[in-house]
């Protein structure tokens, strides 16, 4: 582990030209490049052949989390314009429930032009179903880079997910360096996007259309989905000059019954889009050895900590942790795990259960290309110049790749 906290981030950098980044998407999604990656060999192709890679009978497991839109602008009286971004619910902490609430909530907030919001609490009318709501915000205690607050509002008819779809406004990755387009709100979604909770997409997930579903599905590939809600920290850079130095943000994730069963049907090997499903999944193995380890641990326990793979040297199966997490759910009459992770993926960390993924382009100096470089081997620069000087293009709105390792 000490060679993996030790990692110098500076050894992850490459020059991204900003004309590389994509700024909005095709108009067509599935009709991205797509650079495949089998065992050190690459080529490229279209998006759509993607089901031409993958054998029947495999496994395939999306993140069917939806983008909320979580950005709020209130005006002070004074004409300053403050930004209220909910990162995570504090009360109720459930997200469906928090989206349910009439009249108040609590949420864990970052403020933009926060010097300019000493005191004193902001108001904004609106129009919900038609009717006069006067929303207030007022602000709690600071949480890191982060503030408690509360918002409540006057209309026992309106819930919280009424007021952020008529007032909030969809967060975009910053590196965009635009602003929101009502176009977003469709784009910036994956087409199986269901669960409300995230704050930036899966982007991986942007490239799939009905079309290429549908014929994975007529080749015989499994479809599962997972739910780990997208906080802001997945922007966040590295400023450590070593990893040991940077802190991975909570992410909550939630996993059916089902789908735990139809990794044990498939021996514990899946297929993941995105990192986000990439992160879900390996943390599965490390909760099934915490349950194999004390088959009582409360929720807490289950918690994953982000350099517990390295500290820790399991000789359980894939296989045999994620029945040890079948069992526990059938003890608890549970239908789906409802846990957390901070797992940080990084060269020195061995994958459990991913055998292929599939993702866009990462930031330079990113703890997601750190968890690709691990899934690679250390060739991640062979892909990214393939990449660069092909024509490829970068971040959310980008093109994709299929990694390939086994």
């Amino acid at each position: 582990m000490e060679d993996t906290k030790h990692i110098h981030i500076s050894d992850y950098n490459y020059p991204l030209p900003e004309e590389r980044i994509a700024k909005f998407p095709l108009p067509v999604r599935d009709q991205s490049k797509l650079l495949v990656y089998r065992n050190g060999n690459i080529n490229e192709t279209r998006f759509t052949s993607l089901p031409d890679y993958i054998e029947p009978g495999m496994l395939m497991v999306f993140n069917n989390t939806k983008v909320i839109q979580a950005r709020l602008h209130f005006r002070k009286e004074t004409g300053a314009l403050i930004e209220i971004f909910c990162l995570e619910p504090i009360q109720p902490n459930d997200y469906a429930l928090n989206f349910q609430q009439t009249g108040h909530v609590a949420w864990l907030c970052m403020i933009g032009n926060l010097k300019k919001w000493k005191e004193g609490v902001l108001s904004r009318q609106m129009t919900v179903k038609g009717q006069n709501v006067i929303l207030t915000a007022s602000r709690g205690e600071a949480r890191g880079t982060s503030h408690w607050i509360d918002f409540k509002w006057n209309n026992p008819n309106v819930t919280f997910a009424d007021i952020l779809e008529v007032f909030g406004e969809l967060p975009i990755p910053p590196y965009l360096n635009r602003e929101t387009q009502e176009s977003d709100k469709v784009t910036y979604q994956t087409v199986y996007s269901k669960v409300k909770g995230s704050v930036a997409a899966p982007t991986a997930g942007l490239h799939f259309t009905q079309r290429v579903l549908d014929a994975l599905k007529a080749k015989g590939v499994d479809l599962e989905e997972v739910t780990l809600h997208v906080g802001a920290g997945t922007f966040k850079p590295v400023k450590s000059e070593e990893i040991s130095g940077h802190e991975m943000h909570t992410e909550y994730i939630s996993v059916s019954r089902h789908t735990i069963g139809q990794l044990i049907a498939h021996q514990g090997k899946a297929i993941a889009v995105g990192t986000t499903s990439v992160r879900t999944l390996e943390s599965l193995y490390y909760i099934g050895v915490t349950l194999h380890q004390h088959p009582d641990a409360n929720d807490a326990d289950l918690h994953v900590k982000q350099w517990q793979p390295y500290e820790t040297h399991p000789t359980l199966t894939p296989v045999e942790a994620l029945q040890c997490i079948l069992d526990y759910m059938d003890r608890h009459g549970l239908e789906a795990l409802h846990t957390s992770t901070q797992i940080i993926i990084a060269p020195g960390y061995e994958y459990k259960i991913v055998k292929r993924m599939v993702t866009n382009f990462h930031q330079p100096q990113s703890t997601l290309l750190l968890l690709v470089s691990a899934f690679v081997k250390g060739d991640w620069h062979r892909i990214y110049d393939y990449a660069l000087s092909h024509d490829f293009r970068f971040l959310s709105y980008g093109d994709s790749s299929l990694l390939i390792n086994e």
